[in-house]
Protein backbone atom coordinates (compact mmCIF):
# COMPACT_ATOMS: atom_id res chain seq x y z
CA UNK A 1 0.00 0.00 0.00
CA UNK A 2 1.17 3.58 -0.72
CA UNK A 3 0.85 6.45 1.34
CA UNK A 4 1.16 9.64 0.20
CA UNK A 5 1.90 13.15 2.26
CA UNK A 6 -1.80 14.23 1.89
CA UNK A 7 -2.74 10.42 4.12
CA UNK A 8 -0.10 11.39 6.37
CA UNK A 9 -1.44 14.77 7.21
CA UNK A 10 -5.07 13.16 7.33
CA UNK A 11 -3.70 10.49 9.67
CA UNK A 12 -1.86 13.30 11.91
CA UNK A 13 -5.22 15.38 11.68
CA UNK A 14 -7.55 12.43 12.52
CA UNK A 15 -5.19 11.59 15.70
CA UNK A 16 -4.79 15.29 16.53
CA UNK A 17 -9.12 15.42 16.84
CA UNK A 18 -9.01 12.22 18.56
CA UNK A 19 -6.53 13.33 21.52
CA UNK A 20 -9.11 15.94 22.46
CA UNK A 21 -11.62 13.42 22.98
CA UNK A 22 -9.03 11.10 24.96
CA UNK A 23 -10.47 11.86 28.34
CA UNK A 24 -9.46 9.16 30.62
CA UNK A 25 -6.38 8.53 28.41
CA UNK A 26 -5.40 7.89 24.65
CA UNK A 27 -7.15 4.29 25.38
CA UNK A 28 -10.86 5.62 25.51
CA UNK A 29 -10.46 6.79 21.95
CA UNK A 30 -9.55 3.04 20.37
CA UNK A 31 -12.97 2.79 19.26
CA UNK A 32 -12.18 6.18 17.04
CA UNK A 33 -9.23 4.68 15.76
CA UNK A 34 -10.79 1.33 14.86
CA UNK A 35 -13.56 3.07 12.98
CA UNK A 36 -10.69 5.02 11.20
CA UNK A 37 -7.70 2.55 10.34
CA UNK A 38 -10.01 -0.29 9.80
CA UNK A 39 -13.57 0.53 8.81
CA UNK A 40 -12.93 3.62 6.56
CA UNK A 41 -9.35 3.36 5.46
CA UNK A 42 -8.40 -0.31 5.09
CA UNK A 43 -5.24 0.31 6.61
CA UNK A 44 -5.43 -2.47 9.51
CA UNK A 45 -8.41 -5.41 9.74
CA UNK A 46 -9.79 -6.41 12.71
CA UNK A 47 -6.86 -9.22 14.65
CA UNK A 48 -4.02 -6.48 13.41
CA UNK A 49 -5.65 -3.96 15.10
CA UNK A 50 -5.98 -5.88 18.19
CA UNK A 51 -2.86 -7.35 18.10
CA UNK A 52 -1.26 -4.06 17.85
CA UNK A 53 -3.11 -2.73 21.16
CA UNK A 54 -2.07 -6.45 22.65
CA UNK A 55 1.71 -5.93 22.03
CA UNK A 56 2.19 -2.55 23.20
CA UNK A 57 0.22 -2.93 26.17
CA UNK A 58 2.53 -6.16 26.83
CA UNK A 59 5.75 -3.98 26.69
CA UNK A 60 7.05 -2.01 29.14
CA UNK A 61 6.73 1.63 29.19
CA UNK A 62 3.88 4.47 28.93
CA UNK A 63 0.32 3.01 28.12
CA UNK A 64 0.24 5.88 24.93
CA UNK A 65 2.96 3.52 22.76
CA UNK A 66 -0.14 1.36 21.45
CA UNK A 67 -0.35 4.54 19.28
CA UNK A 68 2.91 4.49 17.58
CA UNK A 69 2.38 0.80 17.01
CA UNK A 70 -1.23 1.13 15.38
CA UNK A 71 0.58 4.02 12.82
CA UNK A 72 3.15 1.64 12.44
CA UNK A 73 1.53 -1.34 11.33
CA UNK A 74 -0.72 1.07 8.97
CA UNK A 75 1.62 3.49 7.28
CA UNK A 76 5.29 2.33 8.88
CA UNK A 77 7.53 4.70 10.61
CA UNK A 78 6.07 7.78 9.13
CA UNK A 79 2.46 6.79 10.01
CA UNK A 80 3.77 6.00 13.91
CA UNK A 81 4.88 9.42 13.91
CA UNK A 82 1.97 11.20 12.39
CA UNK A 83 -0.20 9.09 15.07
CA UNK A 84 1.47 10.34 18.17
CA UNK A 85 2.27 13.91 17.20
CA UNK A 86 -1.59 14.02 16.41
CA UNK A 87 -2.36 12.45 19.89
CA UNK A 88 0.03 13.84 21.80
CA UNK A 89 -0.06 17.53 20.74
CA UNK A 90 -3.54 19.32 21.15
CA UNK A 91 -4.05 17.65 24.22
CA UNK A 92 -0.65 18.12 25.89
CA UNK A 93 -1.18 22.26 24.44
CA UNK A 94 -4.63 22.11 25.95
CA UNK A 95 -3.36 20.59 29.59
CA UNK A 96 -0.51 23.55 29.32
CA UNK A 97 -2.72 25.92 28.56
CA UNK A 98 -5.32 25.25 31.43
CA UNK A 99 -2.93 23.89 34.13
CA UNK A 100 -2.36 26.89 36.11
CA UNK A 101 -5.62 27.79 36.09
CA UNK A 102 -6.93 24.08 37.21
CA UNK A 103 -4.11 24.46 39.95
CA UNK A 104 -5.84 27.81 41.23
CA UNK A 105 -9.31 26.75 41.11
CA UNK A 106 -8.81 22.56 41.98
CA UNK A 107 -11.62 23.20 44.42
CA UNK A 108 -14.64 25.38 42.37
CA UNK A 109 -17.72 23.69 42.34
CA UNK A 110 -17.44 23.68 38.35
CA UNK A 111 -14.19 21.69 38.08
CA UNK A 112 -15.53 19.39 40.60
CA UNK A 113 -18.95 19.01 38.71
CA UNK A 114 -16.91 18.65 35.60
CA UNK A 115 -14.37 16.08 37.38
CA UNK A 116 -17.72 14.01 38.15
CA UNK A 117 -19.46 13.91 35.01
CA UNK A 118 -16.34 12.43 32.78
CA UNK A 119 -16.74 9.66 35.46
CA UNK A 120 -19.18 7.82 33.48
CA UNK A 121 -17.84 8.84 30.07
CA UNK A 122 -14.78 7.82 30.78
CA UNK A 123 -15.71 4.34 32.23
CA UNK A 124 -18.28 3.69 28.94
CA UNK A 125 -15.37 4.70 26.29
CA UNK A 126 -13.36 2.39 28.58
CA UNK A 127 -15.88 -0.35 28.33
CA UNK A 128 -16.07 0.29 24.35
CA UNK A 129 -12.59 -0.32 23.96
CA UNK A 130 -12.55 -3.47 25.66
CA UNK A 131 -15.41 -4.89 24.14
CA UNK A 132 -14.03 -4.05 20.66
CA UNK A 133 -10.48 -5.53 21.28
CA UNK A 134 -12.26 -9.21 21.91
CA UNK A 135 -14.53 -8.91 19.25
CA UNK A 136 -12.33 -10.55 16.88
CA UNK A 137 -11.64 -13.16 19.18
CA UNK A 138 -15.33 -13.63 20.16
CA UNK A 139 -15.98 -14.04 16.58
CA UNK A 140 -13.83 -17.52 16.01
CA UNK A 141 -15.98 -20.47 17.70
CA UNK A 142 -12.66 -22.08 19.05
CA UNK A 143 -11.70 -18.74 21.10
CA UNK A 144 -15.05 -17.52 22.10
CA UNK A 145 -15.75 -19.60 25.29
CA UNK A 146 -11.99 -18.99 26.34
CA UNK A 147 -12.43 -15.41 25.43
CA UNK A 148 -15.56 -14.80 27.63
CA UNK A 149 -14.06 -17.00 30.65
CA UNK A 150 -11.00 -14.94 30.48
CA UNK A 151 -12.69 -11.88 30.09
CA UNK A 152 -14.92 -12.67 33.56
CA UNK A 153 -11.87 -13.44 35.32
CA UNK A 154 -10.12 -10.44 34.55
CA UNK A 155 -13.24 -8.77 35.81
CA UNK A 156 -13.64 -10.43 39.30
CA UNK A 157 -10.24 -10.13 39.79
CA UNK A 158 -9.83 -6.36 39.21
CA UNK A 159 -12.81 -5.71 41.23
CA UNK A 160 -11.96 -8.66 44.50
CA UNK A 161 -8.44 -8.22 44.05
CA UNK A 162 -5.75 -5.36 44.56
CA UNK A 163 -3.94 -6.91 41.99
CA UNK A 164 -1.87 -4.46 39.34
CA UNK A 165 -3.25 -3.93 36.25
CA UNK A 166 0.13 -4.81 34.75
CA UNK A 167 -0.49 -8.73 36.68
CA UNK A 168 -4.04 -9.04 34.91
CA UNK A 169 -2.45 -8.15 31.29
CA UNK A 170 0.11 -10.26 32.13
CA UNK A 171 -2.08 -13.60 32.83
CA UNK A 172 -4.06 -12.60 29.57
CA UNK A 173 -0.75 -12.88 27.57
CA UNK A 174 0.02 -16.14 28.91
CA UNK A 175 -3.19 -17.36 28.33
CA UNK A 176 -3.26 -16.55 24.87
CA UNK A 177 0.42 -17.76 24.68
CA UNK A 178 -0.50 -21.52 26.22
CA UNK A 179 -3.32 -20.95 23.24
CA UNK A 180 -5.80 -21.31 25.75
CA UNK A 181 -7.71 -18.30 23.80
Amino acid sequence: MSFGAGDYLEMFLRFCLLSLLSVGGAITTVPGMHHYLVDERHWLDGRGFTASISLAQAAPGPNILFVAVLGWNAAGPLGALACMAGIMLPASALMLALASWIRANRDALILRAFTAGMLPLTLGLMLTTGWLLAVPFLQVPSHAVGTVVLIVATVVAALKTRLSPAWLVLAGGLVGLLGFV
